[in-house]
């Protein structure tokens, strides 16, 4: 496997596009996930990235699980190499790639990502044309049970950047996500509790000016809002009244 690369932000978002171009000549759909699609979004705010010392190491992306022998071929074309031993392992959810000359690494997880919850992503890979849309992008992050500092980090600098709503078009899609959270008690669960370790962040960071920090805090706010009115289904019911005496996310392994 080709060793880790570290390069600034736009290198690694020109290889991306270049990759997600190629795909697409294919009738191949794949879109960018992580931290670079936080830092495609935020034009005015990923300078956060730099100041806070932001490192990208790689490019992510979600496709259909149909697609992965003509990814295969796309990221040949480029000068990847498949890991083979995740494909044999993971082949139906995940494909890993290697560029030996460049350095490059990507990941491919395909139809959903399934880490402490499953967030579902194939009925909505056409909403953006280059990466999963925003709703989903809050909760890639938001799903994560032992969240980091750069991933909080991340979540704010895309509250910063885009407003609450009920539409996609560069707006944060708030009754996306309460549809999903009002599914799954476990997912909200974690959510609910990332909100706070956010504000906590927020609250003691220096990197944001108290103008940020108010306006991160209103989004969120508003957020809250659309995910509590959202009516819940009766399973969600059930599994609140036993809470957190049961186990309500799956531990993740690193590969």
């Amino acid at each position: 496997m080709a060793q880790y690369t570290s390069r600034n932000a736009k290198e690694f978002v020109d290889e991306a596009e270049k990759i997600i171009t190629l795909a697409k000549e294919k009738g191949v759909t794949l879109r960018l996930i992580g931290a670079l699609a936080f830092n495609l979004h935020c034009p005015q705010y990923n300078y956060i990235h730099e100041r806070w010392g932001r490192v990208f190491t790689d490019t992510d992306f979600v496709s259909k699980v149909e697609y992965g022998p003509i990814l295969k071929e796309v990221y040949g074309e480029l000068g990847y190499q498949d890991d083979e031993m995740i494909t044999t392992l993971y082949g139906s959810k995940r494909m890993v790639f290697d560029n030996p000359t460049t350095g490059f690494h990507s990941d491919i997880f395909f139809d959903q990502l399934d880490f402490c919850h499953i967030l579902p992503l194939r009925e909505r890979l056409n909403v953006d044309s280059l990466t999963i849309p925003l709703a989903e992008l809050v909760l890639e992050k938001m799903q994560i049970v032992e969240i980091n500092e750069k991933d909080l980090i991340d979540t704010i600098m895309l509250l910063l950047e885009h407003l609450i709503g009920e539409s996609d078009d560069e707006v944060i899609n708030a009754k996306i996500i309460a549809n999903y959270l009002a599914l799954d008690w476990g997912f909200w669960k974690t959510v609910t509790l990332n909100f706070a370790k956010l504000r906590t962040i927020l609250g003691n960071s220096d990197v944001f000016n108290a103008k940020d920090k108010e306006l991160v805090q209103e989004r969120l706010a508003l957020l809250e809002d659309y995910i509590n009115k959202e009516s819940k289904t009766l399973k969600w019911r059930m599994r609140d009244k036993i809470g957190t005496k049961v186990k309500w996310y799956k531990d993740v392994d690193e590969l």
